[in-house]
């Protein structure tokens, strides 16, 4: 584990065989590596947490802890989808913390963007820290640091905000996928099974729906921004569009609009849809959506999500804008 640098002899993982090779390979250095003692994960629910949950659970079983901390920004059915895919379906020794309320309690009135990102960082560090202080026989952890962190950071990745744990905290590190590409760990997911909703998810930020409500988190516009993507989300699957669009999202910003509901003036919020394309992330194009799904989508919305009455499409590129609104 002590090699951070990808050998020129390392062949890429595209197809099912290769990653079949690369599963038992990785199989058989952390059963060497971890022995009989026990592993702890933090699983987000994204894609390299969940590949490597995968691929530990194959390999040690019960000796992996997976701890999936809730923090109430999550989108519509995902805290669900780790409960059923790793909880019941794949038999794992997994540990659910529902901090959704400590999470919104600690943003409640918080505008800055900033600030909103290093409390949901830095609380989930602290139920992250409590949880595995309940735990007993725990000298491993295991992070989903992949071949970019180590390019990006020069060989030191703090993933999942796990590197701010105490001190006396500090297990020895367990990385199955750090050699491993994005498209690689995707074929790596598939070849062990995983749902293509998890294999295949959108980028999605760190703070979650924290940085898409925007200025201070209410209970009712978060309500109505995670009701939005999932209408976004399941039409874009329906049209094809998921596969095709690198990311897509809804923004519901803190401020209101006069309208008409039900015959009566109303004062409710816009939504703001995005869709964009990018290879690096550096820069970025905006999906052109045909009308008519766009139409539907907006229809539903208005239909569907209480307090909304507009909907938006950002139609600005990366630059002069940034992917996300904040």
């Amino acid at each position: 584990m002590e090699c951070n640098l990808r050998p020129e002899s390392f062949e890429r993982i595209t197809n099912s065989n290769l990653a079949k090779k690369f599963i038992d390979e990785q199989v058989e250095l952390v059963r060497k590596q971890v022995g009989d003692k026990k592993v702890l994960l933090a699983l987000s629910g994204g894609v390299d947490s969940s590949v490597v949950a995968g691929l530990l659970i194959k390999a040690i079983g019960k000796q992996l802890v997976c701890v999936h901390v809730n923090h109430g920004l999550l989108r519509k059915g995902e805290p669900e989808q780790v409960v059923e895919v790793f909880g019941k379906q794949l038999n794992a020794n997994l540990v659910y913390v529902d901090a959704s309320e400590r999470f919104l309690s600690k943003l409640n009135g918080v505008t800055d963007p900033e600030t909103k990102r290093k409390i949901i960082g830095g609380e989930f560090i602290r139920v992250f820290e409590e949880e595995a202080r309940k735990l007993e026989g725990i000298e491993f952890l295991a992070q989903g640091t992949i071949y970019p962190d180590i390019l990006e950071s020069d060989g030191v990745k703090a993933h999942h905000n796990v590197g701010g744990l105490p001190e006396d905290l500090q297990f020895e590190l367990v990385e199955p996928v750090r050699l491993l590409y994005k498209d690689e760990v995707r074929v790596v997911g598939k070849e062990l099974g995983l749902p293509d909703e998890m294999v295949f998810r959108q980028p999605f930020p760190g703070p979650g729906l924290g940085v898409r409500c925007l200025g201070a988190i209410t209970r009712d516009r978060l309500e109505a921004l995670r009701e939005s993507d999932a209408i976004l989300r399941e039409e874009f699957k329906n049209s094809g569009l998921a596969g095709k669009v690198w990311q897509y999202f809804t923004v519901v910003p803190d401020f209101k609009s006069t309208g008409v509901r039900d015959g009566k003036r109303s004062f409710d919020w816009p939504v703001i849809i995005r869709a964009v394309n990018t290879v690096d992330a550096m820069s970025a194009t905006i999906e052109t959506i045909d009308w008519a799904i766009l139409q539907k989508i907006t229809d539903r919305i208005l239909k569907e999500v209480p307090m909304i009455n507009r909907v938006l499409y950002d139609m600005t590129p990366k630059p002069p804008a940034t992917i996300e609104w904040e």
